[in-house]
C-alpha cells in the first residue's frame, strides 16, 4: 500500500530538506517508486538539492489546475530511476491551493507511487496544514538544540490527528561529541511528546556543500548522514534496523 509521509519541523535549520533528499533517494534504491513533493511555496529548495532545477518546469499547482498531468510534471532523477520530484510554485496567492484539491492530488500520487515524502515548510502555518492534512504519516525533524526540541514538541501538539505508530521523530545533525549528553535530551523529548524515535542522523559537513551543488549521488553510501537515512528508509518500509552507532 502506498504511503504519503509529511516531513515537518517546528522551525527552520533542522535539515528537513536534506533529510527528504537523502531518504527519498534511499527509498528509491530499495526498489520503491518514490516521489518527493516540495510543499515550501515560494521558498522551494528541493529541486536545487536534487540537481533538477533545469528540469522541474511545472509545479504541483499546475497539476491541480489541470495545466499538465502528474506524469509530465514529476521529474525523474537521472541517477535514481525510481526517484521523482514534484516541485512547489515559485509564488502562490493565499488560499489559491485548496485543501480538497491538494488531497485529490495526493490521491492521484497514491495510485502511481509507492511512497511520497512531502517537504513541508517550516513552522505551523497554512502550508504546514496543507502538507499534513491528507498525509498518512508524519515525521518531525529536529536537531539536538533545546529550542529545536521544544519546537518539535509544539509541532507534535498540532499533529494530534495521527494515530499511534503514524508519527515519528528524527533527530538530525547530531555531533558525535555531544552524543553522551544527547541521550538524556532525546529521552526527555520522547517522554514529553510521546513520540517514538525513527532515527538519529550524524552531523556531516559534506551534506550542505554537496546538496547545495545538487550532487546527491556523491553522498550515496559514503556519508554518515546518507547511511543513517538509508536505515531510516528501511524502517519506513517495515524493517527492524538497529540505530547506527555514531
Amino acid at each position: 500500500m502506498s504511503q504519503i509521509i509529511a516531513v515537518v519541523s517546528g522551525k527552520g535549520g533542522t535539515g528537513k530538506t536534506s533529510f527528504v533528499s537523502l531518504t527519498g533517494a534511499a527509498l528509491s534504491q530499495l526498489g520503491k517508486k518514490t516521489l518527493v513533493l516540495d510543499c515550501d511555496i515560494g521558498l522551494r529548495n528541493l529541486d536545487l538539492y536534487l540537481g533538477l532545477s533545469d528540469r522541474a518546469l511545472m509545479d504541483f499547482s499546475d497539476v491541480i489546475a489541470g495545466r499538465t498531468s502528474l506524469e509530465d510534471a514529476a521529474v525523474q532523477h537521472p541517477r535514481y530511476p525510481n526517484l521523482y520530484l514534484l516541485t512547489a510554485p515559485v509564488r502562490c496567492r493565499d488560499g489559491e491551493i485548496q485543501s480538497l484539491d491538494f488531497a485529490a492530488l495526493l490521491q492521484t500520487i497514491r495510485e502511481q507511487f509507492d511512497f511520497c515524502l512531502i517537504d513541508a515548510s517550516a513552522g505551523l502555518g497554512s502550508a504546514f496544514r496543507l502538507a499534513t492534512g491528507s498525509a498518512d504519516r508524519a515525521i518531525v525533524v529536529t536537531t539536538s538544540d533545546p529550542s529545536s526540541l521544544r519546537d518539535a514538541q509544539r509541532t507534535v501538539m498540532e499533529l494530534h490527528r495521527f494515530p499511534q505508530g503514524k508519527l515519528h521523530l528524527v533527530v538530525n545533525r547530531v555531533r558525535r561529541k555531544l552524543l553522551k549528553s544527547l541521550h538524556a535530551t532525546i529521552d526527555d523529548a520522547i517522554d514529553t511528546a510521546g513520540l517514538p524515535l525513527l532515527g538519529v542522523i550524524p552531523e556531516d559537513e559534506d551534506v550542505p556543500s554537496l546538496l547545495g551543488r545538487g550532487d546527491l549521488a556523491a553522498l550515496n553510501g559514503y556519508s554518515g548522514a546518507s547511511r543513517a537515512c538509508h536505515n531510516i528508509a528501511r524502517r519506513i518500509c517495515g524493517e527492524r534496523v538497529a540505530l547506527m552507532k555514531l
